[in-house]
């Protein structure tokens, strides 16, 4: 007699939505609120502050469920991912999609509480969100797409803001993008092995033996295009404080995943939260002093 009980529903959605894995919201959120902090000069006020909060948690929630809907077929074999509820069978992909579907209605609620250029920008990310999942079937370098994708809280933080979205919030999206390279392509080291067996496409396999480089340039990029970034705009010394910390970390990633073990390359990928954190803090630090 099997005395372990099955997994109660909710405990499926949980999992599906990586309830239990809160670090893929926070690499949304922190850059998404230092944008809304640099568009407002300063505390963005509550009102844009819960929206943007409440809606990062919500469309990261949303994509999982697409995500898991889209890769179904290949995540079955691998070994990180072959027992999520849609590939082990334990939700269908109807049941998956519509709870999907519930997070982001409920996160675009939120978003017609702020303005039309914000709503306009919300339609742009969903597509955005959707469509990645099905680059890895083609794309040498799908994590760019994730890239565009987990950044675009930043036009659309400016866009809530400003009513606009001026050349500074694309070229924060676009050092952003070099950020997610750097830490999706860690990501993607560790199933390495098994993606080459089944097909997918990723930065990890594209970049091959380059592939610890590539992070490390990755990771460069982005905190020069922030540094010249906060040059421009005056910002102090909290702010380039925190990418020096963001540098710090970045460099001790360098030590988890040169060996390239699965173990250090994940390690990697799930602390990564704490270099956009730092990135963050520096410019609340930062604007607050003004």
């Amino acid at each position: 007699m099997n005395t372990l009980a099955a997994p109660s529903r909710l405990a499926l959605y949980l999992h599906l939505i990586r309830w239990d894995r809160p670090a893929g919201s926070y690499l949304l959120l922190w850059p998404t609120l230092a944008a809304l902090w640099i568009a407002a000069g300063g505390f963005p006020g509550w009102h844009l502050l819960i929206v943007f909060v409440l809606g990062t948690f919500l469309m990261r929630s949303a994509g999982c469920a697409v995500n898991d809907v889209a890769d179904r077929d290949f995540d079955r074999h691998v070994k990180r991912t072959a027992q999520r509820p849609v590939t082990s069978g334990a939700l269908s992909p109807q049941e998956a999609l519509r709870f999907g579907a519930v997070l982001a209605f409920t996160a675009f609620l939120l978003v017609l509480t702020t303005n039309l250029a914000t709503i306009a920008w919300s339609v742009v990310a969903l597509a955005v969100s959707i469509f990645y999942p099905f680059t890895k079937r083609f794309f040498s370098m799908p994590q760019a797409v994730l890239g565009v994708a987990f950044s675009f809280g930043i036009p659309m933080a400016f866009a809530a803001v400003r009513g606009e979205v001026p050349a500074l919030a694309w070229w924060l999206l676009i050092g952003n993008l070099f950020w997610v390279l750097a830490y999706d392509t860690e990501y993607a080291m560790v199933d390495r092995d098994d993606d080459l067996k089944i097909g997918i496409r990723t930065s990890a396999i594209t970049l091959g033996r380059f592939d610890v480089a590539g992070v490390m340039a990755f990771y460069a990029a982005y905190l020069a295009i922030w540094a010249a970034l906060g040059a421009g705009l005056a910002m102090r010394w909290p702010y380039f404080a925190g990418l020096a910390v963001a540098t710090a970390i970045a460099l001790w990633h360098y030590t988890l995943i040169r060996g390239r073990s699965r173990d250090g390359c994940f390690r990697a990928f799930r602390l990564n939260h704490w270099v956009g954190f730092a990135v963050f803090a520096g410019v609340v630090v930062d604007l607050s002093m003004r």
